[in-house]
């Protein structure tokens, strides 16, 4: 079985890859929407190179037992023609010489015992894909972000609320010359953190690629209870100015909230950098 290690270590990979990209969304967990055709095409390498690596692998096993065969075949011809007088000492001989070269054959790309812990991860992402990154990937970035730079932002949609991902909140709370917010009221979405003094956050990732590359877009939530940390909530209210446009002050921006709705983590967790 041992030789069969690097076909079904590809199959399970290959196999995890499809659950999270073909099968669920996910894949969203971890990389943006535009990356699925690529996770879809390499699953399918992946699957379709293991079931290649587990026939070449049968295949030479067959031709590796015709050899011993073969061999044992002749190691019986040259017994028989002994002389009669050592022939018990002969055939003895020939019983040790038979296993020594059976035992002394290769068996394939087995690789040692250990390279079968190398299936746990990929079982793991099969039948236990980890969550998306939460409160503690977001407790990790920087409170004091550097300037962008100070401009003008266009306007917003007329009406009440106005639907806005955490991370151009922020950008119009923090350098909007404009004030754009300023009376406006704004409906935000993300799960929940909280500092060691009680402040708690509406909070959301943002990434460019992947997961890896993930940063933190928040705003504090003043006037309302806080859920637990990471559950994820729906949070309305106006913006509340601090600190002057670009300054350490002004982040993160505050919000007056009216209302806090808990809501389901929604497919694709993260926003666009």
């Amino acid at each position: 079985m041992r030789r069969y290690g690097p076909a079904v270590l590809l199959t399970l990979v290959g196999a995890a890859i499809l659950r999270v990209s073909l099968f669920s969304e996910l894949y969203l967990r971890y990389v943006q929407a535009g990356l699925r055709p690529y996770l879809v095409v390499s699953g399918v390498a992946l699957v379709l190179l293991g079931v290649a690596v587990a026939a070449v692998t049968r295949g030479a096993a067959a031709h590796e037992t015709a050899d011993h065969e073969h061999e044992h075949e002749h190691e019986h011809e040259e017994e028989q023609e002994q002389e009669q007088e050592e022939e018990q000492e002969q055939e003895q001989e020939g019983e040790h010489w038979g296993d020594g070269g059976h035992a002394g054959h290769s068996h394939g790309p087995a690789g040692p015992r250990v390279a079968w812990f190398l299936t746990l991860p990929a079982l793991a992402l099969l039948l236990f894909p980890p969550p998306a990154l939460g409160s503690y990937s977001a407790e990790r970035e920087a409170a004091q972000r550097a300037a962008r730079g100070v401009g003008t932002f266009p306007a917003l949609p007329d009406g009440n609320p106005v639907d806005l991902a955490l991370g151009e909140f922020g950008s119009r709370a923090v350098y909007d010359s404009g004030r754009s917010l300023k009376g406006r009221t704004v409906r935000l979405t993300g799960f929940v953190t909280r500092d060691g003094d009680g402040t708690w956050y509406v909070t959301r990732l943002l990434v460019s690629c992947c997961a890896a590359d993930a940063t933190a877009a928040k705003a504090e939530v003043r006037g309302a209870q806080d859920p637990p940390v990471d559950t994820w909530v729906t949070v309305t209210g106006t913006w509340h100015p601090e600190g002057g446009l670009g300054s350490a002050a002004a982040w993160p921006p505050v919000l007056d909230a009216t209302s806090v709705r808990r809501v389901p983590q929604p497919d694709n967790p993260y926003e666009k950098r």
